[in-house]
């Protein structure tokens, strides 16, 4: 499993239900390493999404406590046990966790890889990622020259987990 996300300084990552930043080449990014992947995902973030629908050619899982929710084109899961079940037949490098903030940090332990664009800027946030520069079992692993649009700085990184949980159901 791996998680994908953009970041700015302070690792902020969404304000009222929004991305801090929306950029054709985060986009670009983004859909590159989860085309024809499993996504999993808050009820949050799939209400964030264009038409709140799923994205197209990607399975859909939408993570939600709500026992009645539905959505139509996704997999609905309730606990991490319905998760690791949803889960248990795809490779890790298969699964992307495409947010929000919960699902990050529910999920982040048993991430192999974070995927995250990092912007060189702090923009108003109430959503964070923890900091991954600052836990002991994720180093950075790969970071791009310095990219810009317009006057934004940014980078893309791809984090390892040198200690990923293994899911106990799966």
């Amino acid at each position: 499993m791996n998680l994908i996300a953009s970041a700015d300084e302070n690792w902020g990552i969404g304000y009222q239900g929004k991305l801090l930043c929306r950029m054709p080449e985060d986009m670009l990014w983004f859909k590159e390493h989860t085309m024809n992947k499993t996504v999993v995902m808050g009820q949050i973030t799939l209400e964030s999404l264009p038409g709140s629908r799923p994205l197209t050619n990607r399975i859909n899982i939408v993570l939600s406590d709500d026992p009645d929710f539905f959505a139509q084109g996704c997999l609905v899961v309730h606990n991490l046990k319905e998760l690791w079940a949803q889960t248990a037949t795809y490779a890790d490098e298969e699964i992307f966790v495409i947010g929000g903030a919960s699902v990050y940090n529910l999920l982040l332990p048993y991430c192999r890889k974070a995927y995250i664009t990092k912007f060189h800027k702090t923009f108003p946030a109430d959503r964070y990622l923890p900091n991954l520069d600052e836990l002991p079992e994720w180093h950075l692993l790969i970071i791009s020259d310095d990219q810009w649009h317009d006057d934004l700085r940014y980078n893309f990184c791809v984090y390892e987990n040198d200690n990923p949980q293994i899911p106990l159901d799966k």
